[in-house]
Parts: C-alpha cells; sequence; structure tokens
C-alpha cells in the first residue's frame, strides 16, 4: 500500500473498512467493509470499473446518453468508484453520493482522488430520507447501490421508493439498480415489478448463470420513463469482458411471471411478497 493508505482495519460508523491491494495488479485497490467487497479502485486509472456490475451500468448509461456531462445522484456511495469513472468519462458532470455511513464517507475523501464539490458532493444520511429531500427533476441518472450486510434494505426496494426515485430525475432520465439475489430470483422480480409500475421501459442485466439459476450474484435493472435503447445496448454488452444477458419486453414480463411489487405497507393475499 501507499503511505497514505491503512494497511490495517480502520473502524468507521457502522463497521470496519479495510483497503486490499490486488496480488498482481498493485495499482487495484479494494475496499472492504467488514469483510465483504464493497469497491474496487483504479488508483492509476480513474476511468476504469472493475466490478461487472458497474461496467454493466456504465455500458446502460453510455448507450441511453452516448456522450457529455450527466447530472447523477448515487445512492450508496462506499469508495465512490462509480461517480470518480464517471468524472473521468464525463468532465463537467454534476454528481451527488449518498452514504449512511459518515466516518467511511470522510476517510474515502481521505484515502482516494476523488472529485471535489461541487462537481461530487458526499452527503452523510439514508439513501431514501435524503432523496426525499432533493428537488423534482434534479437528476440525470440515479445508481441505487445500497447494501446492509450484504442485504438490499427493504424501505428502497418498494414501489414508494421507486416512485421517489422517479420524482427526483428528469423526464428522460435514467435508474439504474444493483441487487443481489439467490435462485429462484425472488427479490429481482420483486423489483422488476416495482419498476414497471412507474417506468415504461424497464430491462435487466445479469450473468447467464445467475438467469438460469446455477449462482448467486449481481443482477442490474435500468429503468426510464424514455425508451432505453435495446439494440445498441445489446451490442455495446457484446463488448464486455464477461458475458451478460440482455432481458426486456416480453421476456421479461415472463421472467417476472405474477409476482407483485413489495410496498411500504405490508400487503397480504396472493402474490404479495413477505
Amino acid at each position: 500500500m501507499p503511505a497514505d493508505l491503512p494497511t490495517g482495519p480502520v473502524p468507521t460508523s457502522l463497521g470496519t473498512a479495510t483497503l486490499r491491494r490486488e496480488p498482481g495488479a498493485g495499482h487495484l485497490v479494494t475496499l472492504l467493509l467488514d469483510g465483504t467487497e464493497s469497491s474496487c479502485l483504479d488508483l492509476e486509472d480513474p476511468a476504469h470499473l472493475e466490478f461487472e456490475y458497474m461496467q454493466q451500468m456504465a455500458a446502460v448509461l453510455d448507450a441511453a446518453r452516448p456522450a457529455g456531462p450527466v447530472r447523477a445522484l448515487h445512492l450508496g456511495a462506499a469508495g465512490c468508484a462509480l461517480p470518480r469513472a464517471l468524472e473521468a468519462r464525463r468532465p463537467g458532470s454534476t454528481q451527488l453520493a449518498v452514504e449512511l455511513d459518515a466516518v467511511l464517507a470522510d476517510l474515502v475523501r481521505t484515502w482516494f482522488d476523488l472529485p471535489r464539490a461541487p462537481r461530487l458532493r458526499i452527503r452523510s444520511g439514508d439513501a431514501r430520507a435524503v432523496t426525499a429531500t432533493l428537488p423534482d427533476g434534479a437528476w440525470e441518472v440515479v445508481v441505487r447501490d445500497v447494501f446492509d450486510a450484504g442485504l438490499v434494505p427493504r424501505h428502497v426496494r418498494t414501489v414508494e421508493a421507486a416512485a421517489e426515485v422517479r420524482r427526483v430525475l428528469s423526464p428522460d432520465g435514467l435508474y439504474l439498480v444493483n441487487l443481489t439475489d439467490h435462485p429462484p430470483l425472488r427479490q429481482a422480480r420483486a423489483e422488476v415489478a416495482a419498476l414497471q409500475e412507474l417506468f415504461a421501459s424497464v430491462a435487466l442485466l445479469a450473468d447467464p448463470a445467475i438467469l438460469r439459476g446455477r449462482r448467486y450474484g449481481n443482477v442490474v435493472l435500468a429503468a426510464s420513463a424514455a425508451p432505453l435503447p435495446m439494440a445498441r445496448l445489446e451490442r455495446d454488452l457484446r463488448r464486455l469482458p464477461l458475458p451478460v444477458r440482455l432481458v426486456h419486453g416480453a421476456e421479461l414480463a415472463t421472467f417476472r411471471g405474477t409476482l407483485a411489487p413489495e410496498r411500504d405497507a405490508a400487503t397480504t393475499g396472493p402474490g404479495a411478497t413477505p
């Protein structure tokens, strides 16, 4: 590690942060929170995204908005790998990252060469609570990457939570969601259902093995009131280092099935999610 980066565990507001230099690739540093990989940053190339799900999100953004700066809201910040990459790839972007762990937010500012305010502001707080304070139509892109002990908290997965995001997005804005799920991908199907209540265009991206129910992993959802450029996105995804499936339209309707979305108020009856 460079002299200015810690070599052991560091306490944060909510747990412990550790930085790991990747074997054979010393320029890559992974941030682990309570032992779980959370972010990976390239110290030499801020535009590089190491995690597959972030590569997929960037591909969706590039297809939907091919060039130029963006106004981006990040719900869940950790090491700010994606905001850092967006600044490098799209200079002049205005970004706000929301991080529940206040000490971690201060630490990553110290450890990494993150853009300074007003290009990137980091606000401490709960993702949904902060979103509720933001003005209508303020953001062109909202990225949700919120986890608590490896799980996506229920209060950011509901129809009402998605409605708050829809409110702060511009009319043709893009909502990108990262979640993790086990077979039979019940959470992913419920989240698709929630987004389909609010957005005209919804797509799912995942490793084919995850969709076939062979393993646990990340699922990316993309949603917009404007049509997503599926044909271009299909082409762009084929250029990524590892295979990824794009599911939309009738195929996504089949994937969702009859599962109902989650709501703030508990529901009962067929299709309700516990």
